[in-house]
């Protein structure tokens, strides 16, 4: 292991953004990668849990609004309960959004967690920056704050990947690390598909469904 490689990898410490500098420096900091890495880990941890605490709510209020679909659709008042009916849509249109966020998120950190070598970094952060993106883009709309976040670790996480592959003179694979992306978010959205049905209950027969409710209010 070369030296250059033990100074910039780096492997005691805790990084702490520098207080009382720009946001420029703070998110693009110099020093050793890995307290870089991890302090980016634990941010996007910190997301994640905001993104918990954002479906909880989510759950409640859909619980909310479902009974009150059925209380109207029982007495036979239909267009009270389509009313209801396309609220309830755009909630659970908001809660998959966070749901797959979530579960991407969680992904990213699980490979971040596995760099272990300064030459695995661009191969594992690269993607990541790029799920990040069109986490960030789909979010936005939702937890204005989370894409404000998810925006600046990826500025971070790009910074590392700079450093990384100036120290290694590794390239990025463009081709690879999409495809790589794209993976992690398909599997997400497939799992969030997967836990949106089991975890939300249909409307009763009569009541358009929630997808359709959407569909018809766009």
């Amino acid at each position: 292991m070369s030296e250059k490689f033990v100074k910039k990898w780096g492997e005691k410490g805790e990084y702490q953004p520098p207080f009382g500098t720009r946001i420029e420096e703070a998110l693009l900091p110099p020093g050793p990668l890995k307290p870089r890495l991890g302090f980016a880990v634990r941010r996007i941890e910190a997301q994640i849990r905001r993104l918990d605490q954002a479906s909880d709510r989510f759950s409640e209020r859909d619980k909310s609004i479902f009974a009150k679909v059925v209380d109207a659709y029982s007495k036979h008042d239909t267009p009270r309960a389509n009313v209801f009916a396309s609220e309830l849509a755009e909630i659970r249109k908001m809660e998959k959004v966070v749901m797959h966020a979530r579960l991407a998120l969680e992904q990213v950190v699980l490979r971040l967690k596995t760099v272990t070598e300064l030459g695995d970094m661009v191969a594992t952060l690269a993607p990541a920056v790029s799920v990040l993106r069109n986490i960030r883009t789909a979010i936005a709309g939702v937890l204005p704050d989370a894409g404000r976040e998810l925006e600046q670790i990826g500025i971070l996480l790009s910074g590392i990947i700079m450093d990384a592959g100036h120290t290694t003179g590794l390239t990025l694979s463009f081709g690879a690390t999409n495809e790589d992306a794209q993976k992690i978010l398909t599997e997400a959205a497939t799992v969030a598909e997967q836990r949106m049905k089991k975890k939300f209950p249909e409307l009763p027969a009569g009541v358009p469904a929630v997808g359709e409710r959407a569909q018809t209010q766009t």
